[in-house]
């Protein structure tokens, strides 16, 4: 069985859509968001820094990892049988491999930067500059995607990837985050990801 420990809306996301492009039987367990919990012992026994989600895999075993990123190529590679992602040592999987990264290191670091800095000091005019960098940077951020992207219909071209979640679910921060939305050239790219079924189940 594997089991997704979650909150609505977070980066858990990803490896729900995942499962569900696989077709692989999951469950997904709530997870109690308050701070009084995610610093509780028992939390921080399945991810020490108190964040979701947290993957367990007990179908042999009881292996448990944390990192959103890491759990989906966790999971393509054990269970994945080849798909959704480009054969490894090619210069296919370096691009695969790259977008992903980015979709987390560069692209959602900046916008999760906002939600931390306007939670942990609301009001305060000085970080309010801080605000608007991290903000230019995911700016500059969805227009690389936008870019990338030109007319093809996923990041690596015809085919849908394990990028595309991984990017999908930056997205979904972005268009939340930014105050005047997604970029014309990275709109169509969203619209087709946030109509996959997988990705509606996800995110229900």
């Amino acid at each position: 069985m594997l089991t997704v420990y979650h909150v609505p809306g977070t980066r858990g996301v990803r490896a729900i859509w995942l499962c569900e492009e696989l077709g692989l039987p999951y469950a997904v367990e709530p997870v109690d968001f308050s701070p009084e919990f995610r610093s509780s012992d028992q939390w921080r026994a399945l991810n020490p820094v108190g964040k979701v989600p947290v993957l367990r895999d007990t179908n042999k075993g009881d292996f448990v990892m944390f990192e959103s990123g890491a759990m989906v190529q966790y999971l393509l590679d054990r269970y994945g049988n080849g798909q959704l992602q480009p054969l490894a040592g090619t210069p296919e999987h370096a691009l695969y491999l790259q977008w992903s990264w980015f979709a987390e290191a560069t692209f959602a670091r900046p916008l999760g930067e906002v939600v931390n800095h306007s939670r942990e000091f609301p009001g305060d005019q000085k970080i309010g500059a801080v605000v608007a960098e991290m903000l230019s940077r995911g700016r500059v951020c969805a227009e690389a995607v936008g870019t990338a992207i030109g007319d093809q219909p996923f990041i690596l071209g015809d085919n849908f990837s394990a990028a595309d979640i991984m990017l999908g679910y930056t997205l979904m921060l972005a268009e939340r985050f930014l105050p005047e939305g997604l970029p014309a050239t990275v709109e169509p790219y969203w619209q087709r990801l946030a109509a996959r079924p997988a990705f509606q189940k996800s995110v229900s």
